[in-house]
């Protein structure tokens, strides 16, 4: 017998599908390692547009591909960074389709203080690069707010100190926002409450806060790690509102204290910081009048003795009076004298002009009477001189004339021909203008009466129509018809009257009755 035709010995090993094996696989690492807690450095960590977080965690010999879920991502307090030691919390899975196992985590917390100090300072850093922390971009603290917004946990002890500290100090208006002040939500919640403050409108319903305090008490540094997020940290920064951080006790510092525009050791020192104290402010204001009141006399007095020094400086009033009083009275003695003579003057003057006699004014008339026949005589002459020689000019003008008058007149025949023939002419068709204006017009209203009786409604009625009348107006509508007592129809050939009205007027003219149709 041939070899190669031998049958295949018999075998009790079972066989296993791709797929089969891949299950049994799953179903031993996922039942061995139900939840486990890995430690390790977190190392290339990748964020897909879908929100899973995939990252490895390794150490000096291995690597363990892990994979963090969109809704597991958002619960866990610290975010997984390259180069962190972490330990995570999770279960073991495998992936069938690559043949490798991993590891879904649920939680991830730093591997003792070290770690997050680093990441503390690395998360420093970075944004310290950015600016954030720059001296440059913080705000001026105002001297007396009048509106504070606290954000803080409203049953917490720290609420209750800068309320307390704010009363004894100089009480204000504290606007409180509520929030979680460690745990996963505080860094969320935080942020958006020094948003929210900034988004109120100046003169709303709600005033706007003219200072901010993030405050809360003393921690560990995982409880006071919600303020170290960069959330927090980037609200802290943009806020336009002034804000003071009171987060732990003085020797506590979180990345809030370098973006925010003051630090407070403490939540009391916070409000410290906040208001002066109004009874120092009393007494300060009271030395301040007190001092201006002292002020305000001393100079009057300074300057009422440097007046009086100037006074004695100056001349006497009497000194000053003497020599204008002694001229007044010396032209008060020449002022008779002088008075008299003007009046003589005057009249001396006037004595002359009144010895005028009237034969002096006759001759005087007489005088002036030849002078102006004489001058009448010149004007004579010199006008019949001028008339005589206009006249000569006037005799040449004419001899000019004559020729050019010739030739003007016959022209002017011409044109007076001319214009006779046209005349005639228009006299002609303006006899035959009415004739034809008045059979333009008459054409035209027979053609405007033809138009108006084919528009007319009368021609409407024609076409199967009717017009309906109640009350002497014409309805349109079934509301008006409703609420005319009677109506009246008008057909092609004739009017119909509906109504109380008609049937009466038809019954007592004796006629059939037309009923109604109300």
């Amino acid at each position: 017998m041939d070899m190669f035709e031998d049958a295949a010995p018999a075998s009790n090993q079972p066989e296993y599908t791709v797929s089969e094996l891949s299950g049994a696989v799953k179903r031993v690492i996922e039942g061995e390692f139900g939840l486990v807690r890995v430690r390790g450095e977190v190392g290339r960590v990748s964020r897909p547009a879908s929100g899973h977080l995939y990252f490895d965690l390794k150490d000096d010999r291995s690597v363990i591909a892990a994979i963090s879920w969109k809704g597991q991502l958002a619960k866990m307090q610290t975010r997984p960074e390259e180069g962190m030691e972490v330990i995570a919390t999770g279960k073991m899975t495998t992936f069938p389709g690559q043949s490798k196992y991993q590891l879904i985590v649920d939680d991830v917390v730093p591997a003792g203080a070290g770690a997050l100090m680093a990441m503390l300072e690395k998360r420093k850093a970075a944004l310290g690069a950015e600016g954030l922390f720059d001296a440059g971009r913080k705000k001026p603290i105002p001297y007396l707010p009048s509106v504070i917004g606290v954000v803080t946990s409203p049953s917490g002890a720290v609420i209750r100190d800068i309320l307390h500290r704010l009363r004894d100090r100089f009480p204000r208006h504290v606007l409180i926002w509520p929030v979680a002040v460690q745990g996963q939500a505080c860094a969320g919640e935080v942020a958006a409450a020094i948003r929210g403050f900034n988004a109120l409108e100046p003169g709303g319903p709600i005033p706007r806060p003219d200072l901010l305090i993030v405050a809360r008490g003393g921690g560990s540094l995982e409880d006071l790690w919600g303020f170290n997020e960069e959330i927090v940290v980037r609200a802290a920064a943009a806020s336009r509102i002034p804000l003071i951080s009171a987060v732990g006790h003085e020797t506590d510092t979180t990345l809030i204290d370098y973006a925010a525009d003051l630090r407070a050791p403490t939540p009391t020192a916070a409000a410290e910081l906040t208001v002066p104290v109004r009874l120092e402010l009393l007494a300060g204001l009271d030395a301040l009048g007190a001092r201006q009141s002292r002020a305000v006399a001393q100079g009057a007095n300074v300057r009422g003795q440097r007046l009086r020094d100037l006074a004695r400086a100056l001349p006497r009033l009497e000194t000053l009076l003497a020599q204008p009083a002694q001229r007044l009275d010396l032209w008060s003695g020449r002022l008779g004298g002088a008075l008299g003579m003007a009046a003589a003057r005057k009249r001396a003057a006037f004595e002359r002009a009144a010895r005028l006699r009237v034969e002096t004014l006759v001759g005087l008339i007489g005088i002036k009477t030849t002078d102006l026949q004489t001058r009448a005589q010149r004007l004579g002459d010199r006008a019949a001189l001028a008339v005589e020689r206009k006249h000569g000019q006037m005799d040449k003008w004419a001899s000019r004339l004559e020729p050019a008058l010739a030739r003007l007149m016959s022209g002017a025949a011409r044109d007076i021909g001319r214009d006779r023939e046209r005349l005639a002419a228009l006299d002609s068709r303006l006899q035959a203008a009415p004739g034809r204006r008045l059979a333009d017009l008459a054409a035209r209203l027979e053609q405007t009466d033809r138009t108006r009786l084919t528009l007319g409604y009368r021609e409407t009625l024609k076409r199967g129509f009717a017009v309906v009348r109640g009350e002497g107006q014409v309805v349109t509508t079934k509301a008006g018809a409703e609420r005319s007592a009677s109506l009246e129809i008008e057909f092609a050939d004739g009017k119909l009257a509906l109504g109380p009205r008609a049937a009466r007027k038809g019954k007592a003219e004796g006629g059939p009755d037309q009923g109604s149709l109300f």
